[in-house]
């Protein structure tokens, strides 16, 4: 049976204001139900467009693709419901939880246009305390996403007690991915399972099958980088080279349990005689974007037995030299890890 629309937000209603008050009450640390609860009525709130049914700090601080706002502001006005794909890290030591998502956004359209989020919620005292969204406008990412169904099982799954990875050692390892990117010369430290895939808004950006009739690229002879390559070899052949800086390194949750890692970032091409470059194999190469800009990125890690073995992003142009609202200006141009 489906009910009108004033009815139904009526009972959405109801439901965030018991919820809010339950987790006001609730006492003692917030594990990952807990955590991924606050994201439940963190969107749904959203979807109500109305902040009193959500357990917001007075200080709230609240970012939306890198600007300082008040909430309800942006997303709150244009959200119309949640999507059906939902991946998170939860991290109860640090009282932080990470999400990648599809939402729809109010349009023309009955349904909506659909639309992927990233957001981090830090939690204090019963309190949300810092907002941090990345909204992907961006339709084929979330169909993309939705038609995949749900996320990859690697990434929920259970890494065995004596195996597991401290967080300092998952966060150097996914690190080791943005080192061997930046400035890419095929020579690196490339730690990848190798069953490694990556998936960038929605579609496979490594492994993709050769297509019948062609002949897969020779990382010893392409001129640009291949998604039929596997993950190592993508790195080894050097020809990533024109991603010049990765900043901003932000490793924002960590979920020890599942070997997760939680990222954001920002991809910059600088450009100009970056632009040529050699490559292991001897050969001068002169490939990349021909303007100057950045993405801005949210990428999560599932790591195992030290080694990178999915990779889950979602990303956005963005104007180049583009700062997070969560670090210095000194912290925003540098390259090390946080």
């Amino acid at each position: 049976m489906r009910l009108c629309g004033g009815l139904w937000r009526t009972l959405l209603l109801l439901s965030l204001a018991v919820a809010g008050g339950a987790e006001r009450s609730a006492p003692g640390a917030c594990d990952r139900a807990c955590l991924e609860g606050f994201v439940d009525r963190y969107l749904d709130a959203m979807v109500a467009h109305d902040a009193k049914f959500v357990p917001l700090a007075n200080d709230v601080k609240f970012t939306e693709n890198g600007q300082h706002l008040q909430i309800p502001d942006a997303l709150w006005n244009s959200i119309a419901a949640k999507g059906t794909y939902r991946l998170f890290v939860s991290d109860p030591e640090a009282r932080e939880v990470a999400f990648i998502g599809t939402i729809r956004e109010e349009a023309r359209t009955p349904d909506g246009a659909p639309a992927v989020l990233a957001l981090r919620l830090r939690i204090d005292n019963g309190l949300i305390s810092e907002v941090e969204t990345l909204v992907v406008r961006n339709e084929r990412a979330a169909e993309n996403l939705e038609k995949l169904g749900k996320p990859n099982p690697v990434f929920l799954k259970t890494v065995p007690p004596a195996e597991r990875m401290s967080r300092e050692d998952l966060i150097q390892t996914a690190n080791l991915y943005f080192s061997g990117m930046q400035q890419n010369d095929g020579r690196g430290v490339y730690p990848f399972a190798d069953d490694c895939n990556r998936i960038e808004n929605g579609s496979q950006a490594t492994n993709v099958p050769t297509p019948e009739g062609e002949k897969r690229p020779d990382p010893a002879t392409a001129a640009n980088y291949s998604a039929q390559w596997s993950c190592k070899e993508q790195f080894e052949s050097g020809l990533l080279h024109f991603v010049w800086r990765i900043r901003d390194r932000r490793f924002v949750a960590v979920d020890e349990e599942r070997g997760l890692v939680f990222s954001f970032a920002f991809f910059d091409h600088a450009l100009g005689k970056q632009r040529t470059f050699r490559t292991p194999h001897g050969r001068t190469v002169t490939a990349g974007p021909t303007q100057p800009w950045t993405w801005e990125l949210a990428e999560m890690f599932k790591i195992e037995n030290g080694k990178i073995r999915q990779i889950e992003a979602i990303l956005d142009r963005a104007p180049y030299g583009m700062s997070s609202g969560w670090s210095t200006s000194e912290e925003g141009l540098s390259s090390r890890a946080r």
